[in-house]
């Protein structure tokens, strides 16, 4: 059988990015059980307002699939699910069903990263090792950088010198709601308290016109920045990405909103990124993740992951054109990640280590499970 269980989760208080407030963690722990009595179990995804359609997906159209198969031929199984004409009020409208076919993806991406947990057990390895094994420690950093109230100068310096402090390598550092220099100024400041050995990473949310992203990154060409995220806003992403890119050595990442190997296909092809950040929990899982890193790799373009660390840590250790794992150290921005495992891989370094055990690695815990779900 094949059991999706939603959570939602409010939070004490906004975190704002360029063009979003985040009020919630949600996510959705799927587990597939087998007749031998192994248990795939893993927890993903943090979809706010359209996570019971997503469930609905999982529990009435892809579970029935699974049903009798054998759960190591992944990509059969995979292929089946994506096959599904699954009627969610479709228009046959690309840019309207957009939404739905998202909802679609995301409930491939819970089965099929269960099913990856589900095969590390069933072969006694770690996922990451069943995936290539490139290295067993991967760089770690904190995304933080969030627009708060009463969040001046030196509270952001307090919590970069935080970050420090955890043993974190880098941090991804939001921008994109204030002007252009003064967010060039909030990122120099943060630069020169924590010197050039600390990664910083900076990430817009599609915030800025081609122009003004192009103005930040050539007024932070000096601050050693490890790439500028998702520079632009979200109607003008292949030429406007091609623009930016053109117009500063600081590489571009983008790609976590892309929902398949298709649209980072288009990415690459018309030469918008140096890296792709896809989720794994968005973008069709395991399965799909491991084909857009290997397509990436031929055109020398780096991989990164947007958050959910507990199944980025093994894609990103697993292959070689990789780059930091991300996770929220603030218990208040992401407490399912403190409380949902009962154990956390080891920091240490600026390294975030692999687990040794099958799977995925981690065991969840109940009583959160038991508290938290939305159904």
């Amino acid at each position: 059988r094949v059991e999706v269980i939603p959570l939602k989760r409010q939070l004490d208080e906004p975190f704002e990015g360029g063009t979003y407030s985040v009020v919630n963690r949600d996510t959705l722990v799927t587990r597939i059980y087998t007749d031998e009595g192994l248990v795939g179990e893993i927890f993903g995804g943090d979809e706010d307002h359209a996570q019971d359609k997503v469930v609905r997906v999982i529990r009435e159209a892809l579970a029935p699939l699974l049903i009798g198969a054998d759960p190591q031929n992944v990509e059969r199984l995979w292929a089946q699910m994506f096959a599904q004409k699954v009627d969610l009020g479709n228009r046959s409208i690309h840019t309207l069903d957009m939404y739905n076919h998202a909802a679609f993806m995301q409930a491939i991406a819970a089965i099929d990263n269960a099913l990856w947990d589900l095969l590390g057990k069933i072969h006694n390895q770690p996922v990451y090792r069943l995936l290539g094994g490139y290295r067993d420690k991967v760089p770690v950093i904190a995304i933080g950088g969030y627009y708060q109230a009463k969040k001046g100068q030196d509270q952001l310096n307090e919590e970069m010198l935080h970050y420090k402090q955890l043993g974190m390598a880098g941090v991804k550092f939001k921008v994109g709601r204030h002007t252009v220099a003064e967010d060039v100024e909030r990122v120099a400041r943060v630069r020169e308290l924590v010197g050039d050995d600390f990664i910083i990473v900076c990430d817009a949310n599609q915030a800025w016109t081609p122009q003004e992203a192009i103005q930040f990154c050539r007024a932070a060409e000096s601050l050693n920045l490890g790439w500028i995220e998702e520079p632009v806003r979200w109607y003008d992403q292949f030429e406007g990405l091609r623009m930016v890119r053109d117009s500063t050595s600081i590489p571009v990442n983008a790609g976590q909103g892309e929902i398949s190997a298709f649209g980072c296909r288009d990415l690459i092809i018309r030469n918008c990124v140096d890296i792709l950040n896809v989720d794994v929990t968005i973008a069709g899982g395991v399965t799909e993740w491991r084909r857009v890193a290997q397509m990436a790799r031929l055109f020398h373009v780096q991989m990164a992951h947007h958050e959910e660390p507990q199944i980025g840590l093994h894609l990103l250790a697993a292959f070689p054109n990789t780059l930091y794992v991300e996770i929220f150290p603030n218990y208040d921005r992401d407490p399912m990640w403190v409380d949902l495992p009962l154990e956390h891989p080891r920091i240490r370094d600026g390294y975030m280590e692999l687990p040794d055990r099958p799977g995925f690695g981690i065991d969840l815990d109940q009583e959160v499970i038991d508290r938290y779900r939305a159904d």
